[in-house]
């Protein structure tokens, strides 16, 4: 079967994940229901891809924790395969070919969760490794290898010949079923799993297939890993899971600061989901609810995301989610800023003062000088009112005013002086003008809202 073509990506990606709101047990109707949200709303927007996250290939998971023993569905090879009784269109061996052509049909790209390893089911029935004269028994590796927190798959042998044959097998599994993102769970916990990292990038390359890899989940990640990581991913988390909580959303600043100098257009450190909209329908986390941020809350938290670089993945559940976080995915204007940005960094922290810095790109289809860009964060608890001049912000005296990306409008400067109210846990976000004189000046003003 020669693999579909799946749509262009944007970088870094965009997109749903289903795990925030439906926890392991999403089902085939609600990953459709979540697309085409996507497809109608935001794919014009850039948001471009779908992902089932963990236990597809479990006909009865867990909603309040994974079950003791898996009962994964495998194929003869060992390889997981949708439960049927969740994904019905996997039924006659299809697999995940037929969800993937839905999606790409909708002009987005279809993702899938996978562990490291191989489903301890194919170990108990000692499948043949494709391809090989190996089993699923001479390549697992001992006990001691094992998740910690998910009962599904032993580990392997990084030295065995059969280790690397299995990982091509279930990646090409994958690629012929039409998978444009794999993220690949337990391989960052720590500690950091090099060689299943390697096998797994190799098997990628193996398939055929324009497949992104996304490693999870990274807790304390040490820069040590980032030329590694570079090398073989497109995104790795360099934090646990995070969720609606403000004090988490607010550590994550320094996280973000301490890998800024690594993003770029090749690869990406990643903050994790978008904890927004509804939430914990059927996930391990908490109850069903919309998400505790606060507006302002949720507006920081893209802001930091889209200076920092960091992938953008919605968590909660799209046709449930409430029409003011949907048009915060909806501000191209931010958005760009993941895209298009440069020298992303911050360069002032001052108590629950917080600046980043970025230099924006023009897009192709407007070249012309970038623009300068400065977010200004409040992480403390109260409203507060400070006063930058423009100096410390790194744009001298050359802009006579700021354009404000949420808003679109116009912030002045009282000699050199920006003065700014900011709500707790707020953000304002503002760029200079494309040119302060000459024919630039007015050419591309009309990019910014």
């Amino acid at each position: 079967m020669t693999p579909p073509v799946s749509p262009s990506i944007t970088f870094p990606p965009r997109g749903w994940n289903s795990w925030d709101c439906f926890g392991g047990s999403v089902t085939e109707a609600e990953i459709l229901a979540n697309a085409q949200f996507i497809h109608e709303h935001l794919l014009t927007h850039g948001w471009d891809t779908v992902v089932v996250d963990i236990q597809w290939y479990e006909p009865s998971p867990g909603t309040a924790d994974y079950n003791a023993r898996s009962a994964a569905v495998i194929d003869a090879y060992g390889r997981p395969l949708p439960a049927e009784n969740r994904f019905p269109s996997a039924a006659g061996g299809a697999g995940f070919g037929p969800l993937a052509q839905a999606i790409h049909a909708l002009g987005l790209r279809f993702g899938v969760h996978l562990m490291r390893g191989i489903p301890r089911r194919a170990v108990a029935a000692n499948t043949p490794i494709l391809g090989t004269s190996y089993t699923a028994r001479d390549i697992t590796a001992s006990p001691a290898d094992r998740c910690p927190w998910n009962p599904d798959d032993e580990g392997v042998q990084p030295d065995h010949p059969g280790s690397q044959a299995w990982y091509d097998s279930l990646l090409a599994l994958l690629a012929d079923w039409g998978v444009d993102f794999v993220k690949v769970d337990d391989v960052l916990y720590p500690p950091i799993r090099r060689p299943d990292i390697t096998m797994i990038y190799r098997a990628i390359k193996h398939s055929g297939r324009d497949i992104t890899l996304s490693l999870s989940p990274g807790r304390e990640l040490s820069l040590e890993h980032a030329h590694f990581l570079r090398e073989h991913a497109q995104m790795w988390r360099v934090s646990d899971d995070l969720w609606d909580d403000w004090e988490a959303v607010a550590e994550q600043f320094q996280r973000a600061a301490r890998w800024a100098a690594i993003q770029s257009d090749d690869g990406v450190g990643d903050l994790d989901m978008l904890p927004l909209g509804r939430l914990g329908l059927r996930a391990h986390v908490g109850s069903a609810r919309d998400s505790r941020l606060s507006l302002d809350e949720q507006r920081t938290m893209l802001t930091l995301w889209s200076m920092a670089r960091s992938p953008l993945m919605m968590g909660g559940h799209l046709p449930a989610s409430c029409p003011e976080t949907i048009a915060l995915l909806r501000n191209d204007a931010v958005l760009a800023l993941g895209e298009r940005g440069t020298d992303c960094r911050e360069i002032i922290r001052d108590g629950d003062l917080v600046v980043w810095r970025s230099t924006l790109r023009p897009p192709r289809s407007h070249p012309g000088p970038p623009q300068e860009v400065r977010a200004v964060f409040n992480l403390g608890d109260k409203p507060r009112t400070h006063r930058l001049h423009m100096a410390d912000l790194g744009l001298g005296n050359a802009t006579d005013h700021l354009t404000d990306l949420w808003t679109g409008e116009r912030i002045g400067a009282l000699d050199g002086w920006w003065e700014i109210d900011l709500p707790a846990h707020g953000c304002t976000v503002a760029a200079t003008a494309w040119a302060t004189s000459g024919p630039d000046a007015t050419a591309h003003r009309d990019l910014i809202p």
